[in-house]
């Protein structure tokens, strides 16, 4: 069958089965079939027709308004308004016209979704627009604000986007016979840059484009890019899709290059990672261009990826080129992290690639998923599979924290904490909180400094990302451990220098969690002289950053001011809160395998430095008995 005989033969069910259909319009929207109709009674109660022709036809269909129906936004806004009854708290709402769809958000959306009122109904006889009541989210995200309008503004290209993707999915298979290779091209034997290609016959797919941990992208950004000059990926636009496993840019920092340089085709992510990692790669410029370096891509490079991304949510699959289908599972790591499950022909072959995971439940986020339906090949990360490498838990890292902070105090100092503005931060946040509020730590404010306040709100936009019990607090008893009242943002470099100037005993949460630049530089500057300050690090601090150097032990280290090359030495106390990575340990991930259904047949371990990727794939042949190997950047595996 052609893509054009899917589109007559679902046009040909609508005509047999609803004659009145008033169909306008059938198109393809990427992998699915987009059906519009000016027919009311079709459009409100015509999902058991659209089921049935799904089913005829093996493709996913969505029945959507014609827009020449619809009423204008501000008029559906004003029905909108008058239809819900003042005590479900109207809040906001936002209009999605590719998708006919409006969003209302509500303090209790439970109030209209009760069954005996259908204001769904109500509202879409009214507007012809199809409602969509969330709850609305307690702290306002501009990330997420933007980010609607931006997809707004570019709608009309995003459909001739998807239509044309659409169409290349449908394309017939090349004739020949069946392989599939995994390309290290980043992030192998090492931590950064992940980037990893699965090719097949048909179709070529990248998983994660990142960058080093590093600052050396200053005139030379391929010095820390992925190996994306090998053959196997040029040129860019011979990709048929990108997927990112989540925002921390060592995963998603590069994305917007591949833009730049020729590919014009889909990135498939969560909505969390969609929004977080837009937000980390503009920051990222910013930062470039406040140090005077060039950065590797402009802002409009990071448009050019959002005009192309596709999120999906949680066990949710789609067709992303002619012969893989990919599921997304919860990877426990950050906000919106995933494993990547990638079904490659007819039940030909399954590969999972776990990216980041967390086999654990954390203050944030539920364990990461180690159930899928099959998987001869797995990729698993092994960023703290060393023989040694064993975390506390969470309860005694919340402790060690504590105590620090009060030992800190006692000698009249002050705590700074570099984190990564997404994931680390949103914990020792509500660790804090939670101390303080209890007695265990004196009621000091905590100054949060960088975009972990932005990062916090969009964490409050995506709940049903949150593990139940925080979300729970969050949404229904609105009881935010983020809104108390003791998180104080850090906005101007006045503040920043009043706090590193004032005798009182102070706690900073400031980024860049690796110490490479950012604002915790000052923080550091300021303090590092004084024994009576701490300095405590609660993520990795990978091979070549700074936060490694001085976490080691270094008495003093060079820093560039102004052109000058000035010497800091380090008399603070510089401590460690283990127990607050977003990575599993060895035992863990061990566990992870161990517990993993089914079980592959095949292990290739990345992510780790080099000694302990290959020794934790030794680990895994002795204790599973399972083909295991760490690949180097630029290897080529067969695994069909």
């Amino acid at each position: 069958m052609s893509f054009r005989d899917y589109l007559s033969e679902a046009r040909g069910l609508f005509d047999q089965l609803f004659p009145e259909n008033q169909i306008t319009e059938i198109d393809y929207e990427g992998p699915n079939i987009v059906a519009y109709t000016k027919n009311l009674d079709l459009f409100s109660k015509g999902e058991d027709i659209v089921k049935q022709i799904a089913q005829q036809i093996r493709r996913r269909l969505f029945l959507r308004p014609d827009p020449s129906i619809m009423s204008p936004e501000e008029e559906a806004l004003k029905i909108i308004q008058e239809l819900i009854p003042e005590e479900a708290g109207f809040k906001d709402s936002y209009f999605e016209p590719d998708t006919g769809e409006v969003i209302i958000e509500l303090d209790e959306p439970s109030i209209v979704t009760a069954k005996n009122q259908d204001y769904v109904a109500q509202i879409k006889e009214q507007t012809k627009w199809s409602p969509r009541f969330v709850r609305a989210p307690p702290m306002h995200s501009r990330t997420v604000k933007e980010m609607r309008e931006f997809l707004r503004e570019v709608k009309q290209e995003r459909k001739q986007f998807l239509h044309n993707l659409g169409e290349k999915l449908n394309i017939p298979l090349n004739p020949g016979e069946n392989w599939i290779r995994i390309t290290a091209l980043g992030g192998h034997r090492e931590v950064g840059r992940s980037a990893t290609l699965v090719s097949t016959r048909n179709s070529r797919v990248l998983v994660d484009c990142g960058m080093m941990n590093v600052n050396d992208v200053e005139d030379e950004p391929w010095e820390s890019a992925p190996y994306l000059y090998a053959p196997e990926i040029q040129p860019f636009s011979a990709l048929d899709a990108v997927i990112l496993t989540h925002a921390h840019l060592d995963h998603s920092g590069l994305l917007p290059i591949l833009y730049k340089y020729g590919y014009e085709g889909p990135v498939y992510m969560t909505a969390p990672t969609r929004d977080l990692s837009a937000l980390l790669q503009n920051d990222y410029i910013k930062v470039a261009h406040v140090e005077g370096h060039k950065g590797p891509y402009e802002s409009k490079h990071v448009r050019e990826a959002l005009k192309r991304s596709i999120v999906l949510r949680y066990n949710e699959t789609t067709d992303i080129t002619r012969d893989m289908r990919l599921t997304f599972y919860n990877a426990g790591h950050i906000l919106g992290s995933a494993s990547v499950h990638l079904h490659i022909g007819e039940g030909l072959y399954n590969i999972v690639l776990s990216g980041d995971v967390k086999f654990e439940r954390t203050w944030l986020f539920n364990p990461a998923n180690n159930k899928f339906p099959r998987v001869e090949t797995f990729m698993t990360e092994s960023t703290y599979a060393g023989r040694e490498d064993y975390h506390h838990p969470r309860g005694e890292a919340s402790m060690a924290l504590v105590d620090i902070i009060n030992r800190t105090f006692d000698r009249g100092g002050s705590v700074v904490i570099p984190v990564f503005a997404v994931g680390r931060s949103q914990e020792v946040m509500l660790v804090l909180e939670e101390a303080i509020r209890t007695g265990q730590i004196k009621n000091v404010p905590v100054y949060l400094d960088g975009m972990i306040m932005e990062a916090t709100a969009i964490h409050a936009a995506y709940p049903e990302y949150l593990n139940r019990n925080l979300r729970e607090s969050i949404m229904v008893k609105r009881e935010n451990p983020f809104l108390s009242g003791i998180f104080k943002r850090v906005e101007t470099r006045k503040q920043r220098e009043e706090i590193c100037d004032s005798a009182d005993n102070n706690i900073v949460l400031a980024t860049s969690g690796m110490m490479n630049g950012g604002p915790v530089m000052e923080y550091f500057k300021t303090w590092c002289a004084s024994e009576q300050n701490s300095l405590v690090f609660v993520g990795f601090q990978a091979e070549g950053t700074l936060g490694r150097r001085i976490q080691r032990g270094a008495p003093e280290i060079t820093l560039s001011e102004g052109g000058k090359q000035n010497k800091f030495q380090i008399k603070m106390a510089v401590e460690t809160a283990e127990g607050f990575s977003g990575h599993s340990d060895k035992r863990q991930l061990l566990s992870y395998i161990a517990t993993m259904q089914p079980k592959p047949h095949k292990i290739l371990v990345n992510h780790g430095e080099a000694d302990k990727a290959v020794d934790f794939a030794k680990q895994i042949r002795s204790k599973f008995g399972i083909e295991a190997i760490a690949l180097r950047n630029l290897e080529t595996v067969r695994v069909y």
